[in-house]
C-alpha cells in the first residue's frame, strides 16, 4: 500500500538538492539582488554608445555576461526554494521577486540588439576583425541579422522586456493553483481504505496493482482539475493571447512561426510530426488492445494505461538506479559517467523524493555558475529510474554546454534539449534490455518504454494538435472556454484511443488543464515528440557504431546554442526536416508492442499449460 507523503522537514538532507551551493543563506541572496540592482544603471549607461568602437562593444558584452550570470544565480536559488514547497509563502515571494528582477534585467539591455542592427552587418563584421575577442559572437550576430525584421526599436524592446513578468502571471497562477491550492479527495484501495492523494504521489498510485486505487486516484485527480476548469481556462487563454501578442508585435505570421523561426526551424518540422503521428495511430490502437489482453479486463480505461503488467515489479533504490544509469551511459565515456555519478551522489544535484507541497513532475534547472539541478519525486521503481535518466540528459547537456561555451551560447533550444533527455532513456533502456534477461524485469522495461512513448509520443502530439488549434482560434479573434477546450481535447483523445479505450469524456477532456507548465511554452509540447524521435535514432547509432557516433553526440551537447538545432542534429546524424526520424521512432514503438504481445502470449500459454 502506498505510503503517506512526508513533510519537507522529514527528508534526509543528502538526498535534497544543495541550494546552499548557490547562496549559503537568504541574506547572501538579498545582497546579490542589491548588487544586481546597482549594476542595472551601469549596464544601461551603454545605451547609444555601442557604435563607438570594438572596445566599447566588447566592454558592454563582458559587463552583461557578468550581469546575467548574477541574475541567473538569483533566479535558480529562488526556484530551488519555491519548487520544493509551493505552500511556503516565503518561497513564493522569492520566486516572484526573482522573476521580476529578471524582467528588469532584460529590459535594461533591450537597447542592445536594435543598436547592433543599426550599426549594420558589414561594420559589425569589421569590428570583429579588429577585435578578435568579438569573433566568438559570430553565430549570434548571424542569427540576429537573419531575424532583423522581427527586432523592434529599443523603446519597444524595453517594454517587451518589462512585460515578461506580468506576462508570466497566467502561467504562475495555473502552477500555484495546481501545485499548492488544488486539493484532491483521497484515493481508496479495494478494501475501502483511504490513501492520501497529492501531486507528488499521483503517478505512483496510477502504477498500483489495485485497480480501485488507480480508478479512484485518476477520477479524483481529474475531478480536482475539473473543479477549477474555468479558472484554468482563463489562465490558458491569457497565455495564448500573450503568444499571439508577441508574434504580432514582432511581425511573425503566426504564433507557430514565432516559436520556430528564432531557432531557424522550418514550419514543416511541426507539421511533419503531426501528420506522421496521425498516420501511425493504428500502432497505438494495437497497443491498447494488447494491454487490455495483458490485464485481462473487458474494457480498458485511461487509468489502466499505467497499470503494472508484471506480477513482480522490480524495486530499484535511488543509489542502484544511479549505478544502472551509469552503466547504460558508459558508451559516452568516462567523463560523462563520472560527472553524472558525482552529481547524483556527492554534489547533490538532485532533489530526490516526494514531499508535501513539492511541485509536480520533474525538471532540470540551473545557470552557468550553479549545478544543473534536478527536481523529481523518486519512488524506487523502473519508472523513476527512467525519469532520473531523462532529467540527467538535460543536466549533462547543460553541464557540457557550460563547460564549452560562453554565456551567449549557454542556452540551447528546447528542440535539442528534449533529444538529450530522451537519448538517455533510450540508451539506458537498450543496455538493460540486453543485460537483464529475467522476464519480470524485461516486462517492467517494456512497461517503462511504453509509458515513456505514451507520454512523449502520444500525449504530447495530441496536446500539440490542440495547441495549434487554440492558437489559431485566438489569432482569428475567438475566445477560449473550458467547455470548448474539454470538448476538443476529448475528440482528439477519442481518435487516439480508437475503439480500444473507454472515454470518460469530461475526465479525459480536462487533460489540457493537467499540463500547466507545458501548455504555456508556445509550441513547447511537440518538441517532446521530435525529441524522442531524434533520440532513438541517435541512441541506436551509438549502439551500432560505438565511439564515432558517441563523439558526434557529445559534440552536439558541447555545442549548446552555438549552432542552429537542425544543423546540430544533422551533424550528430539525424535530419529532422524529414518525416523519417518520426517514422523510425514509430518502428521502435511497433517492435516494443510486438515484444509485449509475445510475452503476453507466453504467459497465457503458461497459464493454460
Amino acid at each position: 500500500m502506498p505510503k503517506s507523503v512526508p513533510a519537507r522537514s522529514e527528508l534526509r538532507a543528502n538526498r535534497t538538492w544543495d541550494v546552499q551551493s548557490v547562496f549559503p543563506d537568504d541574506g547572501t541572496w538579498e545582497a546579490a539582488i542589491a548588487d544586481v540592482e546597482r549594476q542595472i544603471p551601469i549596464v544601461s549607461s551603454f545605451r547609444g554608445r555601442l557604435a563607438e568602437g570594438a572596445s566599447v562593444l566588447l566592454e558592454y558584452l563582458d559587463a552583461t555576461d557578468e550581469f546575467f550570470r548574477a541574475v541567473g544565480k538569483i533566479y535558480v536559488y529562488a526556484t530551488g526554494v519555491h519548487s520544493v514547497d509551493t505552500t511556503n509563502q516565503g518561497g513564493v515571494a522569492k520566486f516572484g521577486r526573482a522573476r521580476g528582477l529578471f524582467g528588469q534585467a532584460v529590459a535594461s539591455t533591450a537597447f542592445a540588439e536594435p543598436e547592433v542592427l543599426a550599426i549594420g552587418r558589414e561594420r559589425i563584421e569589421g569590428l570583429m576583425e579588429e577585435e578578435p575577442r568579438l569573433r566568438v559572437y559570430g553565430h549570434y550576430i548571424e542569427n540576429l541579422f537573419r531575424e532583423a525584421v522581427h527586432v523592434r526599436s529599443a523603446e519597444v524592446e524595453e517594454v517587451l522586456g518589462l512585460a515578461q513578468d506580468p506576462f508570466g502571471t497566467a502561467t504562475s497562477i495555473h502552477g500555484v493553483l495546481t501545485d499548492a491550492d488544488l486539493k484532491f479527495r483521497p484515493a481508496r484501495d479495494s478494501n475501502g481504505r483511504e490513501i492520501e492523494l497529492v501531486q507528488g504521489n499521483y503517478h505512483d498510485l496510477l502504477n498500483s496493482e489495485d485497480r480501485e486505487i488507480r480508478r479512484t486516484a485518476w477520477e479524483n485527480y481529474t475531478d480536482g482539475h475539473r473543479g477549477m476548469q474555468n479558472t484554468m481556462a482563463a489562465c490558458l487563454s491569457a497565455g495564448i493571447k500573450r503568444d499571439v501578442f508577441n508574434a504580432r508585435v514582432r511581425h511573425y505570421g503566426s504564433s507557430l512561426e514565432a516559436s520556430l523561426a528564432p531557432n531557424n526551424i522550418p514550419l514543416e518540422v511541426f507539421h511533419n510530426l503531426v501528420d506522421t503521428f496521425r498516420q501511425n495511430l493504428p500502432t497505438w490502437h494495437r497497443y491498447w488492445r494488447v494491454r487490455r489482453q495483458a490485464l485481462g479486463v473487458d474494457q480498458l480505461h485511461p487509468y489502466d494505461v499505467w497499470a503494472p503488467l508484471g506480477s513482480r515489479s522490480p524495486q530499484i533504490p535511488y543509489e542502484e538506479a544511479v549505478d544502472l544509469i551509469c552503466q547504460g551511459m558508459s558508451p559516452l565515456g568516462d567523463e560523462y559517467v563520472e560527472t553524472l555519478r558525482r552529481g547524483c551522489l556527492d554534489e547533490r544535484w538532485v532533489d530526490v523524493y516526494p514531499n508535501k507541497g513539492k511541485m509536480s513532475g520533474a525538471f532540470s534547472d540551473g545557470f552557468p555558475g550553479t549545478y544543473p539541478f534536478i527536481l523529481m519525486s523518486y519512488t524506487d521503481d523502473v519508472f523513476s529510474l527512467s525519469t532520473l535518466a531523462h532529467e540527467l540528459g538535460h543536466s549533462l547537456h547543460s553541464y557540457f554546454t557550460w563547460q564549452n561555451q560562453p554565456l551567449v551560447y549557454s542556452q540551447y533550444s528546447m528542440f535539442v534539449a528534449e533529444t538529450a533527455s530522451n537519448f538517455n532513456q533510450a540508451l539506458v533502456r537498450s543496455h538493460l534490455l540486453a543485460s537483464r534477461s529475467d522476464l519480470d524485469f524485461q516486462l517492467a522495461l517494456i512497461e517503462e518504454a511504453m509509458s515513456n512513448f505514451h507520454r512523449y509520443f502520444f500525449i504530447m502530439p495530441t496536446l500539440a494538435r490542440l495547441e495549434l488549434e487554440i492558437h489559431e482560434k485566438v489569432e482569428q479573434g475567438q475566445e477560449l472556454t473550458a467547455e470548448g477546450l474539454t470538448e476538443r481535447m476529448t475528440e482528439l483523445f477519442r481518435e487516439g484511443y480508437g475503439d480500444e479505450v473507454h472515454v470518460d469524456e469530461e475526465r479525459v477532456g480536462i487533460t489540457w488543464g493537467e499540463f500547466s507548465h507545458h501548455m504555456y511554452g508556445n509550441f513547447y509540447v511537440f518538441q517532446y515528440a521530435t525529441g524522442i524521435s531524434a533520440a532513438n535514432s541517435l541512441a541506436q547509432s551509438v549502439v551500432d557504431e560505438g565511439r564515432p557516433a558517441a563523439e558526434r553526440y557529445l559534440n552536439l551537447l558541447k555545442a549548446g546554442g552555438s549552432v542552429y538545432p537542425i544543423d546540430g542534429l544533422r551533424a550528430a546524424g539525424v535530419d529532422m526536416t524529414t518525416p523519417e526520424p518520426v517514422n523510425r521512432a514509430f518502428a521502435v514503438l511497433a517492435q516494443t508492442v510486438d515484444r509485449l504481445e509475445e510475452i503476453v502470449g507466453q504467459r497465457s500459454a503458461s497459464k493454460d499449460g
